[in-house]
């Protein structure tokens, strides 16, 4: 970890875990100055060694605030983060086991992709939802942003569906050779509704204030202490657990799918262990350095000591589960994955679709997906490599377990 700080132009420090300035994009960096400038700004800025351009704000970033909330600073994809869980069945047996339809992982793989929509597909009929029916006994919570309202009951939909962009379902193979599930997804379209209804209300809050954060940053806030505020931080933790319900059902659905196939092809009944779940785009009020802070973390994960958490790699690479080592100058945070090396239109141009459907196969890789015209985006070339980000943030976490990708469903 080093520190950038260029006291007459910022108004706190940027911390960044990567080995150098050079390995931090110029857009990135800027992005990074901006949230050292907000006159709310606790202690310092927080760069993860994934960290990348975003909207506003890096992915990989952390701001600690002061009785303020930026909905840029969340994302669009509220409470977006991971799901894990542990078989005891050996890869090797869905491998080397065949179906009429060929392997039994190219079978469990197919069987995910037709069960649990992908994309911008949703179930037909409503699912059943815990957290949307808390919400509608307390609509009078949220009845003042009416137009979100009907986002409540289309969500219902949504339940138990992955998505599309970076988020995956798949099955992983640890270092004893065990089958594991891991899947990435979020809010869907329920939290990117919620955060670019509030970004603007922020900027129109910000400039009717005459707010000395520049409309340019894309960083408009909100007090807590206001009644916009509010309302933003009670839909933004009922999309945060929507996300963690959207992540629970999916899992279910994979687990049964899972033991149902090996079950009828092995006539072995798979046992499951080590489940977890885990946000890595949301704030939350913590106390660093003596002061009770918003922690907003976008694209980063909360990494207290002894804490279990899931470190993705990218399509076809490693992945991690990690514990976390509480380190304070990192606001107990670390990195949520790879991070970017390429943007998606750039992965497009620089890989063809061949070269990445030739390297899943020589990885021995199963990839479920419906078109494949894009599937240069998601390919572990656009990525940073894993290991060097496990490695710039030795300080922030333990690794616990190694996976590696064995079949992978993507949208």
């Amino acid at each position: 970890m080093f520190e950038y700080y260029d006291k007459e132009k910022m108004l706190v420090p940027v911390k960044i875990w990567t080995n150098s300035i050079e390995d931090i994009e110029g857009n990135c960096l800027e992005q990074a100055v901006h949230l050292a400038n907000l006159p709310f700004a606790h202690s310092h800025i927080a760069l993860m060694p994934d960290t990348h351009t975003g909207k506003g704000m890096p992915i990989g970033g952390v701001i600690a605030c002061r009785n303020t909330v930026i909905p840029n600073a969340v994302g669009v994809d509220i409470g977006c983060g991971m799901g894990f869980i542990q078989t005891d069945i050996e890869v090797k047996t869905l491998r080397e086991t065949i179906t009429g339809s060929g392997e039994l992982v190219k079978v469990i793989v197919g069987n995910i992709l037709r069960t649990i929509p992908v994309g911008f597909r949703h179930y037909s009929k409503p699912q059943p939802s815990n957290v949307l029916d808390k919400a509608q006994n307390e609509i009078d919570k949220y009845r003042k942003d009416e137009e979100l309202i009907t986002y409540i009951e289309e969500s219902y939909c949504s339940v138990g569906s992955l998505g599309g962009g970076n988020h995956f379902i798949e099955i992983q193979e640890d270092e004893n050779g065990l089958a594991c599930i891991m899947l990435h997804s979020g809010s869907r379209m329920f939290g990117n509704m919620i955060g670019k209804y509030f970004n603007h209300i922020a900027h129109e809050i910000n400039a009717k204030y005459f707010s000395s954060v520049p409309a340019e940053y894309n960083l408009p806030f909100l007090p807590v202490d206001t009644d916009e505020g509010q309302r933003y931080l009670n839909w933004m933790h009922l999309a945060m657990d929507f996300a963690y319900e959207n992540r629970a059902v999916m899992l279910e659905k994979v687990k049964s799918i899972f033991t149902e196939q090996v079950e009828k092809h092995t006539g072995i009944i798979p046992q499951y262990s080590n489940e977890i779940n885990c946000h890595h785009n949301y704030a939350a009020l913590e106390n660093h350095y003596g002061e009770n802070v918003w922690v907003h973390r976008k694209g980063a994960i909360h990494a207290a000591d002894g804490e279990t958490a899931i470190i993705p790699g990218s399509m076809g690479s490693n992945s991690y589960i990690v514990k976390g080592k509480g380190n304070s100058e990192s606001f107990t945070t670390s990195s949520h994955g790879a991070g970017r090396s390429y943007s998606r239109t750039g992965a497009l141009e620089k890989f063809s679709v061949e070269s990445v459907m030739v390297d899943l196969k020589q990885r021995n890789v199963v990839l479920g997906k419906n078109n494949k015209k894009d599937v240069a985006e998601e390919c572990r070339f656009a990525y940073k490599d894993i290991d060097t980000v496990m490695t710039n943030q030795k300080d922030l976490t333990t690794p616990v377990k190694k996976l590696f990708t064995v079949g992978v469903v993507k949208g």
